[in-house]
């Protein structure tokens, strides 16, 4: 059995005359894993690129983020819960107030689930031109939304400028009908939409009324092959972020559902190693995300970075019996950056057939010296089937 865990964003630098969080970090538990085992660096894209979260997992999890990435908006759906089918067009979705064709506010005031799920009732299933248009709400403003028919395309516009301001047509991002088609079909609904939304009770109600969906992040989903298949490992992933299930649902993983997993600063952690540990006993590979080191980098909190690695080393332990843990980051988002960099990502493989390397704490400067020495994300997979001595010869 292989725990692999990402703890998103960890990676750091030192910076404001401050180690990073975690070699300030007390974490007996994640430095005894390297007395264990042995350390080192990992590029998970390649040296000096900075990863997106959604291309960053696929590379570690095995997969060609060049050519099977099917772009952010079908890993959101199907982290949502949404059954996809080859050739539908998926987005990120977001409720906004728009008053006058001016985006007043993208988040439509910070919406509250329960009354986004409300309204999100009105707009779940609308026809247009033939076309399908399913839209799944999630948490706060969040959702999804598919597109599925014929002849249709992801080579368009985000009708999402990420900012306030005019609201913009979607328009085809290349000269084929099938682009055209699904911009004229995306401007019908969004038309559509706002229409229903304005007149619902909820809205007539609301300061901010949550009257418009605005979508980005269009993609075309596609069948890849799965975990099980590639690699001869059935896998489960736990994780409270939709994309993190999105990725392991794309490529046939189980997606175990931890309640309190939320996938923010108060995601229960003592839920989630419960899970893990019942996930060693039926499955081969299991993926453990943990998504608020990055949210506190992007917050430029030093100390809620920190705290929290801390919280982490306490309540997971990292103490299961496996052939091989390994622990690493999906790429670094430094605190005083406030943003994803291509620095690399420390990395930790702990278990019997692990070389042990003479580095005794698990951070990025002492994986400078560590016995596994630099490599990229889609080595990660092969060096685990390695140290669960499951790997294959290469050749005869």
């Amino acid at each position: 059995m292989a725990l692999l865990v990402i703890l998103d964003g960890v990676g750091d630098i030192r910076a404001r005359g401050k180690g990073t969080p975690l070699e300030e970090a007390k974490k007996p538990n994640l430095d005894g894993l390297v007395e264990n085992g042995a350390v080192g660096l990992m590029s998970t894209l390649g040296r000096g690129l900075a990863p997106g979260s959604d291309t960053g997992h696929l590379a570690i999890l095995g997969y060609d983020w060049k050519n099977e990435y099917p772009g952010r908006g079908p890993l959101e759906a199907l982290g949502v819960g949404m059954e996809l089918k080859e050739g539908d067009v998926a987005f990120r979705a977001n409720f906004a107030t728009v008053i006058k064709n001016q985006i007043v506010d993208r988040r439509a005031g910070r919406i509250e689930t329960e009354e986004a799920k409300k309204i999100a009732k009105a707009v779940e299933k609308i026809k247009i031109d033939g076309v399908e248009i399913l839209f799944k709400h999630s948490t706060e403003h969040r959702g999804a939304v598919v597109l599925r028919g014929k002849g249709l395309s992801a080579k368009i516009k985000d009708t999402d400028p990420h900012k306030i301001g005019e609201l913009h047509a979607c328009e085809p991002l290349e000269k084929t009908k099938e682009a055209k088609k699904t911009a004229e079909v995306v401007n019908k609904w969004t038309k559509k939409v706002m229409e229903i939304l304005s007149q619902h009770e909820i809205n007539k109600k609301r300061k901010l009324p949550a009257n418009a969906l605005l979508l980005r992040g269009a993609g075309m989903h596609k069948n890849v092959e799965s975990f099980e298949k590639r690699f001869g490992m059935k896998g489960a992933c736990i994780a409270g972020g939709a994309l993190y299930k999105g990725v392991a649902k794309y490529i046939g993983m189980d997606v175990i559902n931890v309640k309190g997993a939320t996938g923010d600063r108060n995601t229960d952690l003592e839920a989630k190693r419960r899970a893990v540990e019942n996930a060693l006993k039926k499955y081969d590979f299991v993926f453990l995300h943990i998504k608020a080191t990055d949210s506190f980098s992007h917050d430029g909190d030093f100390e809620g970075k920190k705290g929290f690695i801390e919280k982490i080393d306490s309540a997971i332990r990292f103490d299961f019996e496996t052939d091989v843990i390994v622990v690493t980051g999906d790429h670094s988002t430094p605190w005083s950056l406030k943003r994803h960099s291509g620095h690399e990502v420390p990395i930790i493989f702990s278990g019997e057939l692990v070389r042990k390397d003479d580095v005794k704490r698990f951070d990025e400067y002492s994986a400078m010296r560590g016995g596994i020495g630099h490599i990229k994300g889609k080595d990660i997979i092969n060096m685990i089937k390695n140290y669960m001595g499951k790997n294959e010869v290469v050749g005869s």
